[in-house]
């Protein structure tokens, strides 16, 4: 049992159950983000360079802390678009090479490569026969040419979780490079990236990791690491303000920062989102990604027997061991609009997508909270 509910400031009327479009901000959070902004309206405590090196370091320490990986393959960002743009943009491709996608993915998961046509490259898109693709889908789109796979470890549309390890492995073997998108898995799913045969992984702060608007990360393994060229040379990343109080400054003699780093999206001292950003990640990783899984599957489960099977359908539950704790309900009786007009006028919030609702409870969320919407939904008009 988890009981997170009084971290957060979430008001007693309503009950948020969309954590994948929003994760609400801890209180402790909101904590560092006012210290921050004290800090800029009294901006003496900018005077040094420390604040400007701290506040990153401590993001990045505890993102890979989440992600069970050195903090040199931590990449700073603003979104998970912006770890897929730095690895379709970098690795060069050109005529000739194949990218292999998901006709059925998230957006942001296909238009980076997309992008790529102009430059000769072609994209593979798998129409996948249920919800996410399996590994003889992605081996029957692959060619000699394939040097990309990139898929969502999470589905959003569905909540079905793609296997890691059987289309990893087979990227193995056929000597390309596997690209996920964990934006909806990473602080609701333990995840150990060196664990399984992937090669880089992109994903948000502001969803299940409760940061934040704004933020993101990129994780690049040991085989992808050296082939992403690096594209900016930021200043702060290898220079601090005490650098300019010199006569003279060399930038000839300067180098890139060693590792992910260099990768990292500007103005990496982003006081307002990263301070806050890493109090959230500290509340997940106190209280446990295991157990937070584990809880969230309970939430799940308890919605699941809760709904009445003539008026909703359940869509692709399938094996529940890799699963999510997303759900995805049909309206059997009622149209989308009027059965989720319902729900938020009863104060319960759920996401629209793609004909159905979907639900997904976090570890902010009780027993009462999945009770309640069991309610809502079963006094539809």
């Amino acid at each position: 049992m988890i009981d997170r509910r009084g971290d957060f400031s979430l008001p007693a009327g309503r009950v948020w159950l969309n954590a994948s479009h929003q994760g609400p901000l801890p209180d402790v959070a909101a904590t560092a983000a006012a210290e921050m902004i004290r800090w800029k309206q009294q901006p003496h405590h900018l005077i040094t360079p420390a604040p400007f090196l701290e506040v990153p370091a401590r993001l990045r320490a505890a993102l890979a802390t989440v992600l069970s990986a050195p903090e040199s393959e931590v990449v700073l960002a603003n979104s998970a678009s912006y770890g897929l743009h730095l690895v379709a943009n970098g690795l060069g491709l050109g005529a000739g090479d194949e990218v292999v996608v998901a006709a059925n993915d998230f957006p942001s998961d296909i238009l980076p490569w997309l992008r790529l046509r102009s430059d000769g490259v072609r994209v593979r898109q798998v129409h996948p026969a249920g919800p996410v693709a399996t590994v003889d889908e992605v081996r029957s789109a692959m060619t000699s040419r394939t040097r990309v796979i990139c898929l969502t470890w999470v589905h959003s549309f569905s909540g079905q979780v793609i296997d890691l390890d059987a289309i990893g492995s087979l990227c193995r073997e056929a000597g390309a490079l596997f690209m996920v998108n964990g934006a909806q898995g990473v602080g609701g799913i333990p995840l150990q990236v060196h664990q399984h045969p992937i090669d880089a992984l992109t994903g948000v702060g502001f969803k299940w990791l409760c940061g934040p608007y704004g933020t993101g990360f990129c994780w690049l393994g040991p085989r992808i690491a050296d082939q992403v060229e690096a594209s900016k040379f930021y200043w702060l990343s290898s220079l601090t303000a005490d650098a300019l109080a010199v006569p003279e400054l060399d930038l000839d003699a300067l180098e890139p920062p060693d590792g992910a780093r260099r990768h990292d999206v500007f103005g990496t001292a982003n006081f307002f989102n990263f301070a806050a950003l890493a109090a959230s990640i500290g509340l997940v990783l106190d209280t446990g990604i295991e157990k937070i899984h584990a809880y969230n599957q309970g939430l799940a489960e308890r919605l699941i027997d809760g709904i009445d099977p003539r008026l909703y359908e359940l869509q692709n539950r399938g094996n529940p061991q890799r699963l999510s704790s997303i759900l995805m309900v049909r309206p059997q009786q009622a149209d989308l609009d009027s059965v989720a007009d319902h729900l938020a006028a009863e104060g319960v919030d759920v996401a629209r997508r793609r004909g159905m609702l979907r639900f997904a409870p976090h570890f902010y969320n009780t027993q009462d909270d999945i009770d309640r919407a069991i309610t809502a939904l079963r006094s539809v008009p």
